[in-house]
């Protein structure tokens, strides 16, 4: 629902950096939950639709081998056999897309026994790949949605924490199988994803000064800022300025939202808006994968 109506400003204070997501030690412990739940699937699970309109349970899964031993090649073994130039947004996303269709033609023939086998040694490589990496040291892919040029490993190693997670809760939800809904695995894959929040609000325009308040609701959750610092919008570590917004998620859709598992109109009921409703709103819109 959402409710107009003025808000207080909060107490003036010096605008605060967030801190880096540092995911890296998580993977080990996500990839086993990950192998488990494979390995206790029957044989009509592996079929089930999952909330991915073109993907069953078994589509996921060889997306995930696939998306580790890409990975793998690329930013490990610095091996890519196909030179891609990309111009533009729209051919990135086309590229990830086709990619990614392929893998998934590829990976989804074997058997649910050989594809547990093959991400078993992928997910343990990856970890490790991860966890050698200097977090603060330049990526080799940046993160597009969240409109970055350059980004850290930290950023990237995070936002490669956010697939493996979502990828994974969209098998639970399709198997219903819950596991990985808990703060030390939920909350990073949050944080990361309201990293869009600036590139996202990039043509909403707002006074100097202005605050906007996003909470995702649930013990998962917590409170992200963004502030209006001049022409721009920035996240800030805690509330500064004149708050003109205010927007609650619940967290059992919040990562639906933000992955293209919910539509606009379906999550807008279950979202509570404060003050001015066209910034609240407004993150109804963003995006935290490629595709």
């Amino acid at each position: 629902m959402v409710r107009e109506n003025k808000m207080q400003g909060a107490m003036p204070a010096a605008p605060e950096p967030l801190k880096p997501i540092l995911t890296a030690h998580l993977f080990p412990k996500l990839e086993g939950r990950l192998l488990e739940l494979l390995r206790s699937l029957g044989a009509d699970d592996w079929e089930k639709q999952t909330i991915a309109p073109k993907w069953k349970v078994k589509d996921v899964a060889a997306h995930l081998l696939d998306g580790h031993l890409r990975k793998l090649s690329i930013c490990r073994d610095d091996y890519a056999p196909e030179a891609a130039s990309i111009n533009s947004p729209a051919e990135l996303v086309a590229l990830i897309n086709r990619l990614n269709r392929e893998g998934v033609s590829v990976y989804r023939r074997l058997s649910p026994e050989v594809l547990i086998a093959l991400m078993e040694v992928a997910s343990r490589q990856s970890s490790e790949y991860h966890a050698s990496l200097d977090p603060f040291a330049r990526a080799r892919f940046t993160v597009s949605w969240a409109g970055e040029e350059e980004s850290a490993n930290w950023f990237d190693t995070a936002r490669e924490f956010t697939e493996r997670w979502h990828h994974q809760q969209q098998i639970r939800l399709a198997v219903d199988k819950p596991g990985i809904m808990t703060r030390e695995f939920y909350h990073p894959v949050l944080d990361c994803f309201l990293r869009a929040l600036p590139f996202t609000y990039r043509a909403v325009a707002a006074g100097p000064g202005s605050l906007a308040q996003f909470n995702i609701a649930g013990e998962c959750g917590g409170s992200w800022y963004l502030y209006r610092d001049g022409e721009s919008w920035k996240l800030i570590g805690s509330p500064a300025g004149e708050k003109v917004a205010e927007t609650t998620i619940p967290q059992e859709i919040a990562w639906r939202i933000f992955t293209k598992g919910m539509e606009r109109e379906a999550a807008r009921p279950q979202v509570e808006v404060r003050g001015d409703g066209q910034i609240g709103l407004h993150i109804l819109g963003m995006v935290g994968i490629v595709g």
